[in-house]
């Protein structure tokens, strides 16, 4: 038997034959030891570089004996957890990656470990993060899935992402306890052995299987895909609701005409619905860089990584003006970032990060109201630093705002909370990052940021209906901003006015020596008392600033309050100062937050103001007392 192809891509997908591991001892525990080492470990995901030659710009396909190694600990963990879980014998696990050269090496040692376990798989091998995750939720034998990758990690770092049949990265509380029996399955020379024979014991024919039906699980989960896409986009999981409301906006697309240019970068998404599914409803695309590891520039899709994006729109703008959006994911697809045509300044230009989530959660409140529906307890579920801009957008559909920390993973699960208690939460997301999660999905989804902006361009007023944008301007009191043949320029002019630093840029990481985020906050704060007392005079004078308080988030919650009273375990969640005029109106905001993974703290200022001198004389008195709480 020789190396199975992958028919739709003609990448190798694996020799059943050959064995992982040669002999028993190629590997020590001093290897595994130094191969862990720089591994991450969180919620979010595990990753670190994979390529054997540890360049993490490196596309070689091969990893060390001992990553091996520890890819089979990830199989193992994962696999008695969900075991656990479910309270299954045999569970059936989803697997997949996205582009990376690595992880069909890091893919095959999983599914060896997996069979060895009595573990059904269903591989998709290349697939869009949040594809594998809705077709594991809209599968009904499917228990769990274990995504292979490092997101928007350079293509030399790779990793592994873990959901249950929800369609959503499990939580902190879960993944604290993998994390630790991670880390012991791969402590001992006899616990290794172990790993290296589970992996070498996996029947050939089993494997052969797993790969053979991968193609067969792909077109499952791009049907699956496509349907969930349908009831986000409609706002209906009532299929003739659905058909009705895309019927209306491609109507709506095919009259005014609509162009977006996809720049995939290489990245699962190249394999995913996204042009399909955008032609199916009348809209052109143009794709670029569609074939999957055609990976041309950095994949975290930020800065320069979006002038291809914009070179291009700007040059399909002068053959067809209907090209108004482009958007670049990272590689596995879970995020985009937006490129939009400017029609006052001649040119395609990036759209910031905060602005985009704002535009998605104006456009999808507004859907709410579009059948004439007038909704009641209405929430929208953000991360600490998300822009106050929202709330605001969100008071005006009366809707409320909620926060938790930073992560994917605590907005989701906050959502679900509030509906619990009786909300609806159409829409989601961490605004700093700009990704929105559009209800039932779990995941942020370009596809359905795109999807978002066309519906507020796209249904428009008519025959006495008012269209997205028209109910926004009626909600906000800005009806003297509205026109009928409006731009995406002229919905961004009704955004409330906000200056709030972007989580990409050098200003939002701040570099520490201390090691305890409990000890860094206390002296933060003792020396915001200290400051506070010898600057309120100027804040007033300046910005009209006359009080604060402080809020902490952790996981789902925040609360307000000051001190070590206030947080928990290892006090790293998220820190932020609001500062009021007299009023007692929100004037900005202070936040800040210790990475998990490095010797950072990510800070932002949130300012309700246009004038970026506020934002940014903010911004330095802020850094500055983080600097001497951690000398202090």
């Amino acid at each position: 038997m020789s190396t199975i192809i992958d028919k739709t891509t003609g990448f190798e997908l694996g020799n059943p034959k050959i064995k992982p591991f040669p002999t028993m001892d190629q590997v020590t525990l001093e290897d595994v030891e130094k191969a862990l080492e720089p591994m991450i470990l969180s919620a979010s995901g595990w990753r670190k570089v994979f390529t054997i030659d540890k360049d993490e710009e490196s596309t070689t396909p091969l990893i060390s004996q001992a990553d091996k190694v520890l890819a089979a600990g990830m199989a193992k963990v994962f696999s008695d957890f969900v075991k656990k879980q479910t309270g299954k014998s045999n569970p059936e696990i989803v697997l997949s990656q996205d582009s990376r050269y690595t992880g069909t090496s890091i893919a095959d040692v999983m599914i060896r470990v997996f069979i060895s376990q009595g573990i059904s798989i269903q591989y998709l091998f290349i697939s869009a993060a949040p594809e594998t995750f809705c077709y594991t939720r809209a599968n009904k034998s499917a228990d769990a899935f274990a995504y292979i990758s490092a997101s928007h990690n350079p293509i030399g770092h790779n990793g592994v992402k873990f959901g249950l049949s929800t369609g959503g990265v499990i939580d902190g509380s879960l993944v604290k306890p993998l994390i630790n029996d991670y880390k012991c399955v791969l402590s001992t020379e006899s616990s290794i052995q172990n790993l290296i024979k589970l992996a070498n014991s996996a029947q050939e024919e089993k494997i052969s299987q797993v790969y053979n039906s991968s193609i067969k699980y792909r077109e499952a989960a791009f049907k699956a895909y496509t349907t969930f896409t349908n009831e986000i986009i409609s706002g209906s999981s009532d299929p003739r609701e659905q058909e009705e409301f895309i019927k209306i906006l491609k109507s709506k697309i095919e009259k005014n005409g609509f162009g977006i240019v996809a720049e995939f970068n290489g990245s699962a998404r190249t394999l995913s619905i996204d042009s399909d599914y955008l032609n199916s409803i009348g809209v052109r695309v143009k794709r670029v860089n569609d074939k999957p590891r055609e990976i041309t520039h950095r994949i975290v899709p930020e800065g320069r990584s979006l002038n291809l994006c914009r070179e291009t729109l700007d040059d399909m703008f002068k053959v067809d003006s209907s090209f108004a959006l482009g958007y670049v994911p990272d590689n596995d697809g879970d995020r985009g970032n937006v490129v939009f045509y400017n029609t006052e300044s001649g040119k395609s230009e990036i759209m910031e990060a905060q602005t985009v989530f704002a535009i998605s959660v104006l456009a999808e409140l507004s859907s709410l109201y579009y059948n004439g529906k007038t909704p009641d307890r209405v929430a929208v579920c953000v991360n600490g630093p998300t822009s106050m801009r929202i709330d605001e957008i969100a008071n005006a559909f009366n809707a409320t705002t909620f926060r938790a920390e930073v992560g994917e993973a605590n907005v989701v699960n906050l959502a679900s909370i509030k509906r619990d208690e009786g909300y609806i939460v159409r829409i989601l997301g961490e605004g700093s990052n700009g990704g929105n999660i559009t209800h039932p999905a779990a995941v942020r989804d370009p596809l359905n940021t795109i999807s978002a902006i066309m519906k507020l361009l796209m249904l428009t007023s008519e025959d006495g209906n008012p269209g997205l944008f028209e109910i926004w301007c009626q909600k906000s009191n800005q009806m003297d901003l509205y026109k009928d043949n409006f731009t995406l320029v002229d919905v961004i002019k009704t955004l409330p006015a906000y200056t709030t630093t972007s989580a990409y840029e050098d200003r939002a990481i701040l570099k520490i020596t201390s090691e305890s985020h409990a000890t860094l906050k206390k002296n933060y704060e003792e020396i915001f008392l200290e400051e506070w007392e010898t600057m309120k005079d100027e804040l007033n004078s300046k910005f009209n600033i006359v009080s604060y308080t402080e809020l902490n988030t952790e996981g789902t919650n925040e609360v307000l309050g000051t001190g070590p009273s206030t947080r928990s375990g290892a006090e790293t969640g998220g820190l932020k100062i609001l500062l009021r005029d007299k009023n007692q109106a929100p004037s900005a905001y202070l936040w800040m937050r210790g990475s998990g993974t490095e010797p950072v703290f990510r800070v932002l200022v949130d300012s309700k103001s246009s004038n970026t001198d506020k934002e940014a004389y903010l911004l330095n008195w802020h850094t500055n007392m983080i600097k001497k709480a951690d000398k202090r």
